[in-house]
């Protein structure tokens, strides 16, 4: 009998400190005496290949692309008010890196709205400018596998709904 496994060929999917990935297959490897099966998934965007144990899949965190009804949760927190803390930038930036490595839409698209800066606001940091941009890509990437289309359109969508905000 064949296992019935989470996810197969050609399914996007999401690692939390990767964003979006495709599952190119599954192969099987002897690691250190033990054979076992991994998920080979490609991040487009990365250039990179990563390998991920079936049997450790849920404990990376690795899961299918959000539900619609996530995504759009996640891109109604883009419209809310930004809650910038008056703590050490240091102390933010831990924590809004925490959020984006998270790979929850919703934690992601509350960094995009904390960091968003509109044409009549001071500029950001350097730092500021980093995390803004990790983070507007990683929720944009997955909108576009969401809603099938392409990168560009799915920044452009977040960026005017931030802009409407």
């Amino acid at each position: 009998m064949a296992e019935k496994l989470m996810f197969g060929t050609g399914d996007f999917v999401v690692y939390p400190t990767h964003g979006v990935g495709k599952v190119l297959g599954i192969e099987k490897q002897e690691i250190a005496g033990h054979a076992l099966k991994l998920f080979v998934i490609s991040f487009e965007h990365e250039r990179m290949t990563l390998r991920v144990p079936v049997e450790k899949a849920t404990d990376s965190g690795l899961r299918k692309l959000s539900s619609k009804k996530i995504m759009d949760g996640a891109l109604s927190t883009l419209k809310g008010r930004a809650r910038v803390k008056r703590t050490m930038w240091s102390r933010r930036a831990q924590e809004y890196e925490a959020k984006i490595n998270s790979g929850d839409p919703v934690s992601i698209a509350e960094v995009v709205r904390d960091l968003h800066r509109r044409a009549d606001q001071p500029d950001q940091s350097f730092s500021e400018r980093q995390i803004y941009e990790q983070a507007l890509e990683r929720l944009a990437s997955e909108v576009a596998a969401v809603e099938k289309i392409d990168m560009e359109k799915a920044q452009t969508k977040l960026e005017k709904l931030l802009t409407a905000a």
